[in-house]
């Protein structure tokens, strides 16, 4: 009978040692969890507060504003920055129309300031920009309208196509070659600018 009250009293003494042990590793992990939540807190308080105008998360494009010196059809001269226009293929100075779109181009811009918004930087180092007038008009946009320039769906993401005159594409079929990569166009049309070989006329 004494050996079953020792082996009792030993059980229940082993049980109370476990029951001990496990709370004492409960109240261990709370602290360790309240420990964490303060050194947050405290870190939360040290931290600046979120400037939305700093963030990282929206990347800003530059963007020039003044008057614009016209270099052709599709490209401008803003504070010594030379910008290509956004999205659109206009004719070379010596190709067919290439004056024409030039001189349109600075109808649009006389007297004004333009606002040039970066997205990127072409093959050939100038800047890219969408490039808007003080009414909000996009230059792009303009120029395709009225006949001298063609969307380049390859940049642009076709966004001017439907703004395209009838016809434009054969009327400045240079710079519909070179978006369809056929450079062989232009070598045959330069060839003939230089006194050999064959290709259409020059309109003025």
């Amino acid at each position: 009978m004494e050996f079953l009250i020792i082996i009792f009293i030993l059980w229940l003494a082993i049980h109370a040692a476990k029951k001990s042990a496990r709370s004492g590793s409960s109240r261990k992990r709370e602290r360790d969890v309240l420990r964490s939540i303060n050194e947050y807190s405290k870190r939360a308080k040290d931290r600046e507060p979120y400037d939305p105008q700093n963030s990282d998360e929206e990347p800003k494009h530059t963007v020039l504003e003044g008057a614009a010196f016209v270099v052709d059809g599709d490209t401008i001269l803003i504070m010594k920055t030379q910008i290509r226009l956004f999205g659109i293929d206009a004719a070379e100075m010596n190709h067919p129309y290439g004056k024409k779109a030039k001189w349109a181009l600075v109808d649009l811009c006389n007297g004004q300031c333009i606002r040039a918004e970066i997205m990127s930087e072409d093959n050939h180092g100038r800047t890219v920009a969408k490039c808007f007038l003080p009414d909000g008009r996009d230059l792009s946009a303009e120029m395709v309208k009225l006949g001298l320039a063609i969307d380049w769906p390859k940049f642009s993401g076709g966004i001017y196509r439907d703004k395209e005159v009838e016809g434009v594409r054969n009327k400045l079929w240079l710079a519909d070659a070179r978006q369809k990569g056929r450079m062989y166009v232009w070598e045959r049309f330069e060839a003939r600018q230089n006194g050999g070989g064959f290709g259409r006329s020059v309109d003025k």
